[in-house]
């Protein structure tokens, strides 16, 4: 019985060994590979999370930069934040908020150049239109009112897509294009339809121009 249970045991352990001659490297560089993405995983969390850590104290300090007024160091802070940190949205709100200090100093040129790196690149719909109206406004103060357009007529968010058109419709008002400033103010009115303080002021603007939104809508209504 011993002998007969040690030929059973013999005969296992050959096929083991012959599983493992003919499958044991697969199974190996698969286990290599499984256990290779997995501390690849955990690894790429870590960097991120070291990334957003050191992006957020970055970001601090362009706050810092822009609280004091120095704008000198507003401009390193951001170029060190989009040098190191540009694919995070820290280094997004850093150049939205960089860009209206150097507005305020009067430095346009280096305001617009920070908001169309963030129109350009943004990850974030959000930031990216934000950057976008915020762009198409100073070009709209220096009379470049071609580039507002081209900027107001690209795709944006349906919560940003009133504020375009209104914005639109102050940029041809401005080009002396009445017809087409109407209509884009009547596409941004009926756009904001909740949001009533901000569709107030695009009612303002067509009365002044002898339109009477709700009369018009009224009109188009299906009968």
């Amino acid at each position: 019985m011993a002998k007969a249970l040690d030929l059973d045991e013999q005969e296992q352990l050959d096929q083991i060994k012959h599983f493992w001659k003919t499958w044991g490297n697969l199974i190996s560089w698969v286990l290599i590979a499984v256990l290779g993405s997995f501390a690849a995983w955990n690894g790429y969390q870590y960097w991120e999370r070291t990334q957003a850590t050191k992006a957020a104290a970055l970001h601090d300090e362009v706050e810092r930069a822009v609280a004091s007024g120095d704008i000198s160091r507003v401009e390193r802070s951001l170029a060190d934040m989009k040098d190191k940190f540009g694919r995070t949205q820290f280094a997004q709100q850093s150049a939205l908020l960089a860009a209206k200090a150097l507005h305020a100093q009067g430095k346009a040129e280096a305001a617009r150049d920070a908001l169309s790196w963030v129109a350009q690149g943004a990850s974030d719909k959000a930031y990216r239109d934000i950057a976008r109206l915020r762009l198409a406004s100073l070009q709209l103060d220096v009379k470049a009112y071609d580039e507002a357009l081209k900027l107001l007529t690209l795709e944006f968010t349906p919560e940003m897509s009133g504020l375009a058109a209104d914005l639109r419709g102050d940029v041809l008002h401005a080009k002396g294009q009445r017809a087409e400033a109407i209509a884009a103010y009547q596409q941004a009115w009926k756009k904001l339809a909740d949001t009533p303080d901000y569709r107030r002021l695009v009612q303002a603007k067509l009365n002044a121009l002898g339109i009477d939104p709700d009369a018009a809508a009224v009109s188009e209504a299906p009968k």
